[in-house]
């Protein structure tokens, strides 16, 4: 009785099997774009109605292939005295903080408001962003990168 042939198998590994890498700090503060979008100037009458209003829509657009947990503070950060002269203050009316949830390359549009008490310059650009991938554990957000300052000019009629 002849015995069957022996067959030598092998197995192949890839010797590079990709390892899901962690997402550097810089990747993870630019995980969501935002901007600003407002009118140049607002001309209002102070002396109808002492508090100018001004619409103001925020744009959050997700620029990661994942899914990203976003945080929105209104709240103003306390400023030196300094700055509050060169820009003069402000309030955010309504909500001051928003956690929201955008899919892959979503695209996100908050309306806020605006309020003045005096004409001016203003910057509007003092909203806090921050971010992290929802799949992700970890107890706090990225901020994400600021944009440029947005001023506003409010003119009395």
């Amino acid at each position: 009785q002849e015995l069957p042939e022996m067959i030598l198998l092998k197995f192949f590994r890839p010797e590079n099997t990709p390892v899901p890498a962690r997402p550097t700090p810089e990747q993870l503060s630019n995980l969501i774009k935002t901007s600003l979008h407002y009118p140049e100037s607002f001309t209002h009458s102070f002396h109808q109605k002492s508090l100018c209003l001004v619409p103001v829509t925020l744009l959050l657009s997700n620029c990661s292939q994942a899914v990203v947990d976003v945080m929105i503070d209104l709240r103003h950060k306390t400023t030196s005295p300094e700055a509050l002269e060169v820009h003069g203050s402000f309030t955010w009316l309504g909500q001051t903080q928003y956690k929201l949830q955008l899919k892959s390359q979503e695209v996100y549009s908050l309306q806020l408001k605006a309020c003045f008490v005096h004409t001016g310059v203003y910057n509007l650009g003092t909203p806090r962003v921050f971010a992290k991938l929802a799949d992700q554990v970890t107890l706090f957000e990225t901020s994400q990168q600021n944009s440029m300052p947005a001023l506003i000019i409010i003119n009395n009629i």
